[in-house]
């Protein structure tokens, strides 16, 4: 997915057994802490049992596992990045009755163990290094290797660039229930090419960095799923229907009797989703559970915070949660082994995310929004079905979001909205009873200019969502410049009600003091809890319905009187950066100036799994997707635009400004283009970018779309 900054799988917070305190990381080492008690902080490992042997310093933590017995802990440290986040590092157990400290995989490459596990007896540590799986034994560090064909495109246990940035796919591989195998992901990426990024500025001769990366119409890499047994150390390759580069597996999981495993299935299109239980014995895989999808199916990581893994059993095993749009909503189901379907949310609204399954209180707390597209809260229903309540109490609007424990009798409470914020409330569930008021809550200052949310209803039809915040000291009879900000693709919203709506942290100062109209307009498309319809109308039109609902939504907006139509411009980045060029494109009547960063400009340019499931196979297709690119219409280019792109994106390639450029020369349009070396899509390295990046973007504005009232 395109988007404006780094993102990633939201981090979890670590709890204790009985759901009642949790983990902090600090100076003094790693504490417990009473969610009721939170000033009362439990020594759980002292900084000076974190020194290891010949050292002088302690380990840095970054997070920790608790062995099944509670006899040893297994610490993550010495990180390093793969693709967004920190999952390759350095693993020490420490054993809390010898208060030994060992290193694992010590004749391995420093910092290279990934996703280290317990086996369930809590005897062995398995891992990923060099693509590879290793099982490590707690009691003689004998470490034996399970798989042997790892290389750079041979990809064990864990996944290539694009499983990752799609599906949120990380830790590839999990330990049977019983210990005795092994399930893993195999990926086969020599088919994927390289795409070469340029380092001109690091030493004296350029060299290039090498990312493998499937374009659209390229093939995916091969997916397949391998047992090991632990016992007789052999290995069996999982027979599943269907050839293995045509489809995806992005979710696995063990049945708890460990006597198969469970996952789902997807075409390449990514509009047909199967449910295939894999027999370990047999290793042959039975599709109990089919769905078909006019434009795409979507996985679990769109409604558990960009986390596709965990298989959400009830009834001992035999039953699971499903989410489904194939009734118009995103509702909740429970699935039998046999693939036999129950409707557990019949309302006429969308889940947005499944919360916590407490299956031992019948119930499952759900965020929705049934009557405010920018807004969230908290919803309980039985797991038997019947009529789902609101748990948020209606004194509290904007965007709400909690944290249960493992008990579902607590939560940690945050809202955030226009007027305030505040985090880690504990409040008891599903009574919303306040436990422990919140440290701090965040007001909005008084000399804030909030945002307004507003509605406007396109020559369309369409009704879109929006949000403006207004010059400081508003004068209803003067005109005033207007700044979009945009993203418009299916990846996120804009249009939320939260504490920060309305703000810009590229600006340099404060916009409603320096007169400006600043608003974004949420278009058909966005991931918004406005049903299936709304979502997938997009389909195949990406660059056009969204392009559309924008201009004319903007067209409504002017409406208003106070607006100032000589002095509009629009900016984004990401897939906002593509939906700024293609409406100064598409729209020049409209619109003046543009700020696009790091825009995709030829949709061929980007990765298969996201562009193809949202507008089909160029091999079928293609002329969507050249009707949809900005690179089509650079040639109607009439305002003012600034381009910036980061050398070293690794996500949208800087490639795609480089055409782009090409074909501006070519119709001789004049532009600006700010290209920082070497950063990434997230334009966040080297000294001064940051600062940087924001003067140029303010100084630009201010210069092409002069501020204040006339």
């Amino acid at each position: 997915m395109y988007l404006c900054a780094t993102h990633s799988v939201a981090q979890k917070r670590q709890w204790t057994s009985d759901g009642n305190a949790y983990y902090s990381f600090g100076q003094d080492g790693i504490e417990i802490v009473d969610i009721l008690n939170p000033g009362q902080h439990q020594a759980f490992l002292k900084s000076q049992d974190l020194i290891p042997k010949d050292s002088a310093a302690a380990l840095n933590v970054q997070s920790f596992q608790v062995s099944p017995d509670g006899s040893n802990l297994l610490l993550f440290t010495n990180t390093r990045r793969v693709w967004r986040e920190h999952t390759r590092g350095d693993y020490w157990v420490y054993h809390n009755r010898s208060k030994k400290l060992v290193q694992l995989g010590k004749s391995l490459p420093i910092s290279s163990l990934m996703f280290a596990k317990f086996s369930p007896n809590g005897q062995q540590v398995a891992y990923v290094s060099k693509h590879n799986i290793y099982i490590e034994n707690l009691s003689d560090n004998r470490i034996l290797k399970i798989t042997n064909d790892g290389t750079d495109r041979i990809i064990n246990g864990t996944f290539d660039w694009a499983y990752e940035e799609e599906f949120g796919c990380q830790d590839g591989f999990r330990w049977s229930p019983d210990g005795t195998k092994i399930a893993y992901w195999k990926l086969d990426a020599r088919g994927t090419r390289n795409f070469l990024m340029i380092n001109n500025t690091d030493s004296l001769y350029s060299f290039t960095i090498p990312v493998e990366y499937p374009k659209v119409g390229m093939n995916p890499s091969a997916c397949s799923i391998w047992f090991y047994d632990v016992t007789n150390k052999s290995t069996k390759r999982v027979e599943i229907a269907g050839d293995d580069i045509q489809h995806y597996i992005p979710r696995m999981e063990w049945v708890l009797d460990s006597k198969s495993i469970i996952l789902q299935q997807l075409n390449r299109k990514q509009n047909v989703s199967k449910i295939i239980v894999c027999d370990t014995h047999t290793a042959r895989g039975r599709t109990i559970h089919q769905e078909t999808d006019a434009a795409w199916i979507d996985i679990k990581a769109r409604w558990n915070d960009g986390d596709p893994s965990g298989w959400d059993w009830i009834n001992d095993g035999k039953e699971f949660i499903w989410l489904s749009e194939k009734n118009g909503w995103r509702q909740i189901y429970k699935i039998d082994l046999h693939g036999k379907e129950t409707l557990i949310t019949k309302e006429a609204y969308d889940v947005m995310n499944l919360d916590f399954l407490d299956a031992a209180h019948n119930s499952i707390y759900f965020s929705a929004s049934p009557n405010n597209a920018t807004q969230k809260y908290l919803y309980r229903i039985a797991i038997s079905g019947g009529k789902a309540s609101r748990v948020t109490p209606q004194g509290y609007e904007g965007t709400n979001t909690y944290t249960i424990s493992p008990n579902g009798e607590l939560a940690l409470f945050s809202t955030s909205s226009q007027a305030s914020e505040f985090s880690d409330e504990v409040v008891q569930l599903p009574s919303h009873k306040q436990l422990l008021a919140a440290d701090e809550i965040t007001k909005a200052h008084p000399r804030k200019t909030k945002a307004e949310f507003f509605k406007v209803t396109t020559m369309d039809g369409v009704e879109l969502d929006g949000w403006v915040v207004k010059p400081r000291n508003f004068d209803p009879s003067k005109k005033y410049p207007i700044v979009f900000y945009v993203y418009g693709e299916p990846a996120a919203q804009t249009v939320t009600d939260n504490f920060n709506t309305g703000s810009n942290f590229l600006y340099t100062g404060d916009m409603s003091e320096d007169g400006y109209l600043y608003v974004s307009l949420e278009n058909r498309g966005a991931p918004a809890p406005k049903g299936r319809e709304w979502r997938k109308s997009i389909y195949r039109n990406i660059g056009v319905i969204n392009i559309r609902d924008q201009a004319m939504g903007a067209k409504e907006v002017f409406k208003w009187g106070y607006v100032d139509t000589t002095r509009v411009a629009v900016w984004g980045w990401s897939g906002g950066g593509a939906s700024t060029l293609n409406l100064l494109g598409q729209y020049p009547n409209i619109y003046q100036t543009g700020i696009s960063i790091a825009p995709v400009t030829n949709q061929l340019f980007y990765d298969n799994i996201y562009q193809e499931r949202y507008m089909g196979l160029p091999q079928e297709n293609l002329g969507d997707f050249v009707k949809g690119s900005a690179l089509t219409y650079a040639k109607n280019l009439r305002g003012n635009l600034l381009l910036i792109h980061g050398t070293g994106d690794d996500n949208v390639h800087y490639q795609n400004t480089e055409v782009y450029v090409n074909e501006l020369v070519k119709h001789n349009k004049q532009f600006q283009l700010m290209s920082y070396p070497n950063r990434s899509h997230s334009l966040n390295e080297g000294e001064g970018t940051t600062r940087h990046l924001a003067d140029l973007f303010t100084q630009y504005l201010k210069i092409h779309c002069p501020p204040g009232a006339k």
